[in-house]
């Protein structure tokens, strides 16, 4: 990783409450909402979609936050945690209230025995 990227990760983060699978799960089950960012071609080679979550890839979740509540707790998921960190941070910027990220992405989700369903 670049130390340009390291550093806008590290502000990022510094803006959003970042969550490990499990509290992610729990925020869900207590009325978070759970947004997945990866790309299709991301999906694809991960195979698997966490039911629930909301499919806003990166390249539109800024484009679609009048479907993001801003009064309800908006957790985001990537493939491994470093875009997530990015978009969440702007979330944070723009008034949403705790924004978020898993720890780890998608893979530390199916790495902690979560639900996952296979991809159609």
């Amino acid at each position: 990783m670049t130390r340009r990227l390291e550093s806008l990760l590290e502000e990022a983060r510094g803006l959003i409450v970042r969550v490990t699978p499990r509290e992610a799960q729990a925020a869900v089950e207590d009325g978070a909402l759970l947004v997945d960012t990866r790309s299709a071609d991301e999906q694809r080679e991960q195979g698997v979609l966490i039911p629930g979550a909301l499919l806003h890839p990166l390249s539109v979740v800024l484009w679609r936050l009048e479907a993001l509540p801003r009064e309800t707790r908006v957790i985001l998921v990537c493939r491994h945690g470093y875009s997530s960190s990015l978009a969440a941070a702007e979330l944070a910027r723009l008034g949403f209230r705790e924004p978020g990220d898993v720890i780890g992405g998608v893979e530390a989700w199916q790495k902690a025995g979560l639900p996952v369903e296979p991809l159609r």
